[in-house]
């Protein structure tokens, strides 16, 4: 290559002969008027005849101006491997391999580049590869950076964390981070790991600059921080000034949390006399609860936090006062359903039914003031925010259809095959065949197997070895599980379900739902935790020691117990009790268990539902710790709208629907609330997310009601009497259901 290439004119750089300028992938280009020389930065960092001999202010980044045109002339000999053009100033580097190219060509073609020690480059045969274990999953998961979905495959587009396992990245993803974060912040986003992390990163290509991280070297980066946060939190702000209103020395100023410092209150809205009083915000409250209290303290956050002078904090609209309910009715709890005129779709006012029949939404004073009808009272209210999360997930499900042929009398076995099948996508439309009932597909609809399916798969993680407990569950410590990769995939089942609208677990401790939203570190366990008795028994004999000499013997005895544990130390004080025990509760709840439940993290990733429990945790923890709610006259008269026909005059309908509904809880019907929710959806009880569509009812002129699961629809039968509108319901209910069952 002449001294013509230097032509300050040519945008292109004398190395590869590119025009393009994109310092992300090829390094900056600069121009050098001096010269005549334009550059990129990374065609001269990789070249192989040349080498930085100059100091940083010398030449170009301290490539010699003299060795740069000793470059290209050697490189204007060679022809790229990949063009087919001079100019291929960078060779493999593997033994007898004599391939060239040209930065740019080389990148196209999936060369590894090491931007470290000697500059080596790779051509794409002989170019440095991850392994991956035999058994190592090969369906795919999210990148831990943007989120979308990535295949575990060793492809020259993705790489695997060396320090997790089921830790996953787009290379273009983590080249990006790497020029953000620079050689001092790029690490794992999984397990933090540095070292380990940017040693494998730099074999597989990836350019870690030297250099600070991009946010510290913007201009007043962190000019926020120097900013008292002055804003009132409190869900009833009192002051009509505004919630950013801020009077010092006053009622009206505002204090922040202790903890945080990321919320306020003014003092008069959370009933506080004086700024020396500490304040914590709702969230701050959940996270240092202290052990034993934690489902309490949460629990009261929600409606009313008590001060030491007996006032309240309002942090949650105040229960609505109920109309006292009349003498003598018989449907006193149930409000007036929602009802909707078909033929426009708009929102109808509410059927004024005569005196005698009105039906309210009473409580009786009792009840309502009991701690039992406030907790259902908050559940509901959880249970509401989830839905509303989880159909804001279930936008990224596509139409796209991935089929599981499930046998219900192997389903672990068959669930597992199907979610590790290479064409499985949480993002596909998920249609489920039953191998072994052959009759149960002639009648049953698409949603109506995948509910069964999810329930039937949600039914057996509860009772399979990696949870251990009673009722309130927490992870196992099974090896082969661990080898296998269960966890994970059972982690990405339970999310899986609460996305597509399968019922959620329901199962599980809050100390395992604690460690999973808001890390293990940050969890304290008590003994109600230990989910083994034997080992329990063997704690509470140590904490409950009444003297020194009985301490030390108890110690002696348990010699191995505290050995496997990692905890034996010498006890020269009764007070070393209280730190063994809380030493010996943490291994036995938490540290026996991390890798699973790293591993079912990871999976519970999937479709972004772990990343939304961090953010919810209080609404989360209604479905995961809790059981669905058991179905009341009023939860179905609240799910279903009834649609009116134009001509059609329903509020006798709607005043029979609602009377039957009181008669199947009191028990005065041969079905059940199950059975009538069955009927109409195929499903016995809520999921998480709700129906989709929303369950309606229509009031029309046919013989006896139709159960519609493809909508969700209920038709019902118009009738003169009740007495005939019941019969008609037992017997089609009824008989729909044995002929199921049958």
């Amino acid at each position: 290559m002449s001294e013509s290439n230097f032509d300050i004119q040519s945008p292109s750089c004398v190395l590869c002969g590119w025009t393009d300028n994109c310092p992300e992938k090829y390094g900056e280009k600069k121009t050098y008027v001096e010269h005549n020389l334009t550059v990129h930065y990374y065609c001269l960092l990789m070249s192989s005849g040349i080498w930085q001999r100059g100091g940083e202010d010398e030449g170009v980044d301290g490539f010699l101006i003299t060795d740069i045109r000793k470059e290209v002339n050697r490189a204007a000999k060679l022809k790229c491997n990949i063009c087919k053009k001079k100019g291929a100033s960078i060779g493999c580097v593997a033994p007898k391999c004599k391939r060239s190219y040209h930065f740019p060509c080389g990148l196209r073609k999936e060369c590894i580049f090491q931007f470290m020690e000697n500059f080596r480059s790779y051509c794409w045969e002989h170019k440095p590869v991850q392994i991956l274990p035999d058994k190592e999953s090969r369906g795919p998961s999210q990148c831990t950076i943007c989120l979308d979905l990535v295949e575990h495959l060793p492809l020259y587009s993705v790489l695997k964390s060396p320090c997790c396992k089921n830790a996953w990245f787009h290379r273009e993803c983590l080249q990006y981070q790497a020029l953000s974060a620079g050689i001092f912040f790029f690490r794992c986003t999984v397990c933090n790991n540095k070292d380990k992390f940017q040693e494998e990163m730099l074999r597989m290509g990836i350019h870690i600059p030297e250099k600070d991280a991009s946010w510290e070297l913007e201009e007043n980066a962190y000019q926020d921080l120097l900013q008292c946060y002055q804003h009132c939190d409190i869900r009833r702000c009192l002051c009509k000034k505004g919630r950013d209103y801020n009077e010092p020395d006053s009622k009206w100023e505002i204090k922040r949390c202790q903890s945080c410092g990321s919320r306020g209150t003014h003092l008069a809205c959370s009933s506080m006399k004086s700024w020396e009083q500490n304040w914590e915000c709702v969230e701050c409250r959940s996270i240092f609860a202290k052990p034993g209290k934690y489902s309490k303290q949460k629990k009261r956050s929600l409606a009313t936090s008590e001060k030491t002078d007996g006032t309240t904090c309002l942090l949650e609209e105040p229960s609505p006062k109920y109309p006292r309910q009349s003498p003598g009715s018989q449907h006193s709890f149930l409000q007036s359903p929602k009802i909707i005129c078909q033929n426009n779709l708009s929102p109808c006012s509410r059927l004024e039914l005569p005196p005698s029949n009105r039906m309210t939404m009473s409580l009786s004073p009792l009840m309502s003031n009991s701690n039992w009808s406030l907790r259902k009272k908050q559940l509901r209210t959880q249970r509401r925010e989830v839905s509303s999360i989880l159909k804001e997930l279930k936008q990224q499900i596509s139409t796209k259809t991935t089929r599981l042929n499930i046998n219900t009398e192997n389903i672990w076995n068959t669930a597992l095959k199907g979610f590790r099948q290479r064409n499985f996508r949480p993002t596909n439309t998920i249609e489920v065949k039953f191998t072994n009932c052959k009759n149960r597909l002639k009648t049953d609809t698409s949603t109506e197997s995948k509910n069964l399916f999810f329930q039937l798969l949600m039914g057996h993680l509860q009772n399979s070895s990696l949870f251990e407990g009673s009722s309130a569950k927490n992870l196992s410590l099974d090896l082969q599980a661990l080898k296998e990769n269960l966890y994970f995939e059972a982690g990405k089942m339970i999310a899986v379900s609460l996305v597509h609208g399968g019922p959620s677990p329901g199962f599980f401790s809050k100390i395992l739902f604690n460690c999973l939203v808001y890390g293990p570190e940050n969890v304290k366990p008590n003994l109600d935790d230990v989910a083994d008795t034997d080992v329990a028994q063997t704690i509470k004999k140590i904490k409950y020691s009444s003297s020194l000499s009985s301490l030390q013997s108890t110690i002696h005895e348990c010699y191995d117990f505290l050995a496997a544990a990692g905890c034996l130390r010498p006890i020269t004080d009764l007070c070393d009790k209280d730190m063994l025990v809380n030493d010996l509760l943490t291994y036995h709840v938490i540290k026996r268990i991390i890798s699973p439940l790293e591993s079912f993290r990871q999976g519970l990733k999937t479709l972004g539902v772990l990343e939304k429990m961090e953010m919810h945790p209080v609404a989360f923890s209604s479905i995961f710790c809790h059981k669905p709610e058991r179905l009341s006259a009023e939860t179905l008269c609240d799910l279903f709208t009834i649609h009116c026909s134009s001509g059609v005059k329903e509020v006798g309908g709607a005043d029979f629907w609602m009377g039957y509904l009181q008669d199947v809880e009191s028990g005065e019907s041969v079905v059940t609330l199950e059975d009538i929710l069955y009927f109409v959806t195929g499903s016995f009880s809520i999921p998480p997310i709700g129906f989709d569509p929303e369950p309606t009812i229509k009031f029309l002129y046919v013989g006896y009601p139709i159960g519609n699961r493809l909508l969700n629809c209920l038709e019902l039968p118009i009738t003169k009497t009740y007495e005939s509108f019941k019969n008609k319901m037992e017997l089609t209910i009824r008989n729909t259901l044995r002929v199921e069952r049958e």
